[in-house]
């Protein structure tokens, strides 16, 4: 159970608390309270939250579920400063102060700076927020500074070459289906974090439940193979990479705890049979109706929007694949500072540059009716 990275980590699986039990709207305590204890019990002492968790109920369920029923140095507790809840440097402060109040602890083990993109680390550093946290942690209120991160990997080097000395964790979104991913890019952030040598918190490793919630022949593969849930698959492919310090699972029962921890107690890398029953579930989900776009970027050069054409249509294909909340979320990142799918204004540009031959004209329209609600002419 002994953590590489952090001594004080046990093991390297952690209870990510954003999808807790609920009891209508509400955190079901009483559940929490028998999650915590199992999870505690069975020798793991790691949870995550963020201000913004639950509509904020997920940091006063860890005070009356974990912090105000056990001793501090049982558990490890991992926080994160949010955009939204912040204007300028002089926010920071009170915030951090009002999360120590919600959790019910003096100090955070981690505190991160929350889900990074090219756009709002521009925030950060104009709020001074990176070295506010520096500074938290000189005063001991802070044990270890990080980032987590939604972006491409360009971005999390530019982040690492600027705050190396600062960050000293990053987490990411990392599972077997975004490995490959042309918009998550999972290996490519994976191999960032190597170059710079920074250990990695795995989120989303099934994908929001994706990765459980399978197509049929996908999951004819891995039942052939009779070794082990759906959701073991997907921990044990992320845990099993040198780099992985901690893998998350938001967990939202106790029958989904037992499960995930009967295999992350004493996890094994994916051996050669599961490793291929991966790559054919992978081959099923990715073989649906999706644009054959190889993002080769001819089109985004001479587009008079300044669509990011490859990426708006890799957000459309992880839509059609699995249906959760990320395809929005870099959608969103996406057309931030560029032209949205709808702006599209036919030049065709685009399609006579396209090696694909895509009709990329039509294909817009598809992306814009998806995410924007608007209607193709």
């Amino acid at each position: 159970m002994d953590n590489k990275f952090f001594k004080e980590i046990k093991g390297k699986f952690g209870f990510g608390c954003m999808r807790l039990p609920k009891n209508g709207e509400e955190v079901d305590i009483e559940e929490f309270k028998r999650m915590v204890d199992y999870f505690l019990e069975a020798g793991f002492n790691y949870f995550d939250t963020a201000h913004g968790y639950i509509s904020g109920k997920s940091e006063l369920a860890i005070k009356e579920g974990l912090t105000s029923r056990y001793p501090r140095e049982k558990y490890l507790l991992t926080n994160k400063l949010s955009e939204s809840f912040f204007n300028c440097e002089e926010d920071i402060r009170p915030l951090f102060e009002e999360q120590l109040k919600c959790c019910g602890v003096d100090y955070f083990d981690f505190y991160l700076m929350h889900a990074q993109n090219r756009i709002n680390y521009e925030k950060y550093k104009k709020c001074n927020a990176y070295n506010i946290a520096a500074q938290l942690k000189k005063e001991g209120k802070i044990r270890h500074v990080g980032l987590s991160f939604h972006d491409t990997a360009d971005i999390l080097d530019k982040i690492l070459s600027e705050q190396k000395d600062i960050i000293e964790i990053v987490q990411i979104q990392f599972n077997y289906l975004d490995y490959e991913s042309d918009s998550v890019q999972s290996r490519k952030c994976y191999e960032v974090l190597k170059k710079y040598n920074k250990p990695a918190i795995v989120m989303e490793p099934v994908k929001g439940g994706s990765l459980v919630n399978l197509p049929s022949e996908a999951k004819k593969v891995f039942d052939e193979l009779n070794s082990g849930s759906y959701a073991s698959y997907a921990l044990r492919f992320a845990a099993q990479f040198e780099m992985m310090a901690m893998v998350l699972s938001g967990m939202s029962n106790l029958e989904q705890m037992k499960d995930n921890i009967s295999f992350m107690k004493d996890v094994k890398p994916l051996d050669e049979r599961e490793s291929e029953a991966v790559k054919k579930v992978v081959s099923f989900i990715l073989n649906k109706d999706l644009i054959p776009c190889t993002g080769c970027r001819y089109c985004v050069d001479g587009c008079p929007k300044k669509i990011l054409i490859p990426e708006l249509f890799a957000d459309l294909n992880a839509k059609f694949i699995t249906d959760d909340w990320n395809s929005p979320y870099y959608y969103e990142i996406h057309t931030s500072h560029n032209g949205k799918a709808s702006e599209c204004i036919k030049c065709g540009k685009c399609e006579r540059i396209c090696p694909q031959k895509l009709e990329i004209r039509n294909l817009l329209e598809k992306v814009a009716s998806t995410f924007e609600n608007v209607k193709g002419e």
